[in-house]
């Protein structure tokens, strides 16, 4: 899990990243629209409504360093 930023903003929402999420068993690849703006609630949510709701609850999550994805909100059991 990675986000691409620095693109030009698009669509109706102006989305200006991406949250890359690449499933290692299957190798298939998941670019959602977001913004470089999101919380740590608001990567959670899309993961969880585009991800985890059609995919399933992964055992392991590998990212970078990133504050959104290491808040105390993904550390809640």
């Amino acid at each position: 899990m990675d986000w691409v930023t620095g693109i030009v903003p698009g669509g109706k929402e102006n989305f200006n990243a991406f949250l890359v999420i690449v499933d290692r068993y299957s190798k298939s690849v998941r670019c959602l629209p977001c913004h470089k703006e999101d919380t740590a609630m608001d990567t959670a949510l899309l993961f969880w409504n585009n991800s985890i709701s059609t995919c399933g609850t992964p055992k392991i999550i590998i990212s970078d360093r990133d504050p959104k994805s290491t808040s105390e909100f993904w550390n809640t059991p």
